[in-house]
């Protein structure tokens, strides 16, 4: 029996939705890519839908929540030992600090065209010059990344706009690559 999807399987990119408003964004910029997405609700994240779904990555959306709130939006802690490439945007971001052993703080707001500057090197740059502008849009944001992190870029006001861990396949980015004021977006 063939499968429904025009892709090969395998090719699923998971999208954890934390109620971001760009989170359709993200999928439809993703499948613009040819790749299948499929979209889950963060409370609905269980074993049972990654074994189902087997993504070939996952995508931590934004969202209006801070990590530090009772009752705060978050994933299984199973899933960044899988071996899963995972990446987070802006609450997703800061969620991956968090739940690494890094800090996130308030006080530093960034919304809409923030430069960025490319302190690091990495593949998800390739394309990018030491300088871009890029869309924030938080109130929270990363301010000591986990200990086995490497710091990639940092916004203009001196906030972490994205690392890598040194040890799996795991970035978390400040910004939003999916939306058109991330002129070069689309090529991280």
């Amino acid at each position: 029996m063939e499968s429904w999807r025009p892709y090969r399987e395998h090719d699923t990119v998971l999208i954890v939705n934390f109620g971001g408003q760009y989170t359709h964004l993200i999928s439809r910029r993703v499948r613009e890519l040819q790749v299948y997405t499929e979209i889950v609700h963060w409370h609905q994240l269980t074993r049972e839908v990654i074994e189902e779904i087997r993504p070939r990555a996952v995508i931590l959306s934004g969202g209006p929540r801070s990590v530090y709130e009772e009752r705060a939006p978050s994933i299984p802690r199973w899933l960044l030992d899988g071996g899963i490439p995972v990446l987070g945007i802006c609450y997703g971001h800061q969620l991956l600090a968090h739940m690494l052993g890094g800090k996130v703080a308030s006080g530093v707001r960034e919304y809409g065209r923030t430069r960025v500057r490319i302190v690091e090197r990495d593949p998800i740059f390739d394309g990018w010059n030491d300088e871009e502008v890029v869309w924030m849009s938080h109130g929270d944001h990363v301010s000591e990344p986990p200990e086995n992190a490497v710091v990639l870029a940092v916004s203009e006001s001196g906030c972490i706009a994205a690392f890598r861990m040194k040890d799996r396949p795991i970035y978390g980015v400040q910004f939003h690559p999916e939306v058109t004021h991330t002129p070069k977006g689309g090529s991280s």
